[in-house]
């Protein structure tokens, strides 16, 4: 592939993670340029002069040496589940764009520092029934070597197994998706805007449609369903969970719940979930803390309070400052990879 080749292609790719029309992309860049300038620079039958590449890289939020970054790995398909969603057309394509470039970038830091993680899911049975995530949960702590504890940073754990997480900021209906690029990379997407339990969870949840085949009798539903019983168990097993509640009983009050919120990084909504799930409190008094949390609005700012730190996702950059630190890549590279400015990476270099 050329320059020409690649600077068309990173135009389009960029204007797509923008999730602008090429009408949006000529607003942005308040009307010096036209659309069928952009049309032709996408093509790569003409190529802009340096003032409009600046301006390119303004209104597309890009420094301007991402348009002309060799492609290390091409990128042939980024593959959703199949699930209702909340997300426009184009806010699903700016999401494909965002995963093909994370991974692309990812994946070529993690060969410079020969730091590659393959994936593997350690399960090839079936999924059909309750029983089995919970199964499934125990087994995956014991091979991961979590135990019994709480998890300290479920995304770093996630990484360090070989799965990439992209944290977007994206609207309030959006939770999360997971990704399988080129049938051989798995990605989870986390809404960055969200508290950290509810990350925490949400990673699991993806987690689950990652690493579990469901079989044909488990409907969409059912499968969603199973992947929350499966991202609670990953916070706090179903047995810790009985050992620290006691048993049955009637009433589990806020102190309780924040305690154990606090140690294994789980909402409150969450624990009440699986206090009724594992038979601890009854449908009753499940179905009146949720209508409390509707009428109550002092109440509900309360449970939902987050006392969790806040986790994100890190490996990447270090990947990236540890080999500019030994001289693998110089600082232009990384900024590249980094999609920052020179001056950026060089001021936070200085910092360590």
């Amino acid at each position: 592939m050329n320059s020409a080749d690649i600077f068309a292609k990173r135009l389009k790719n960029a204007r797509l993670i923008c999730g602008f029309s090429m009408d949006d992309l000529v607003s942005a860049m308040g009307n010096t340029v036209s659309k069928m300038a952009i049309s032709k620079y996408e093509k790569g039958q003409i190529a802009p002069n340096s003032s409009v590449l600046i301006s390119l890289s303004k209104a597309l939020n890009q420094p301007v040496d991402y348009f002309f970054r060799p492609f290390t790995l091409f990128i042939e398909s980024v593959k959703f589940r199949k699930r209702k969603s909340n997300l426009s057309v184009k806010q699903e394509q700016s999401i494909r764009e965002r995963v093909s470039d994370l991974v692309e970038r990812y994946i070529n830091i993690e060969e410079i520092c020969n730091a590659s993680v393959k994936f593997i899911s350690p399960f090839s049975q079936k999924i059909s029934s309750k029983s089995q995530i919970k199964k499934a949960a125990e087994e995956l702590r014991k091979i991961w070597n979590i135990g019994t504890d709480g998890i300290v940073n479920v995304i770093e754990l996630l990484e360090d197994h070989g799965i990439k997480v992209l944290e977007i900021d994206a609207p309030a209906s959006f939770d999360g998706l997971s990704s399988l690029v080129n049938d051989l990379y798995p990605v989870i997407i986390l809404n960055k805007n969200f508290c950290s339990e509810r990350k925490r969870f949400t990673a699991l949840h993806e987690l689950g449609h990652l690493i579990f085949t469901f079989d044909d009798s488990v409907s969409e539903d059912e499968e969603e369903k199973m992947c929350h019983l499966f991202a609670s168990e990953m916070l706090i097993l179903e047995s810790v969970f009985k050992s620290i509640v006691d048993s049955s009983r009637h009433d589990i009050s806020y102190q309780e719940l924040r305690a154990i919120q606090m140690q294994y990084g789980i909402s409150c909504d969450a624990l009440m979930y699986k206090a009724f799930n594992s038979g601890i409190i009854s449908e009753n008094r499940k179905r009146y803390y949720f209508m409390n949390k509707n009428k109550n609005s002092l109440f509900r700012q309360r449970v939902e309070q987050s006392v969790y730190p806040n986790e994100v996702s890190s490996r990447f950059s270090r990947l990236v400052y540890k080999a500019l630190s030994n001289e693998f890549i110089t600082v232009s590279k990384a900024a590249a990879l980094l999609h920052q400015s020179v001056e950026q990476v060089r001021e936070d270099l200085a910092l360590v």
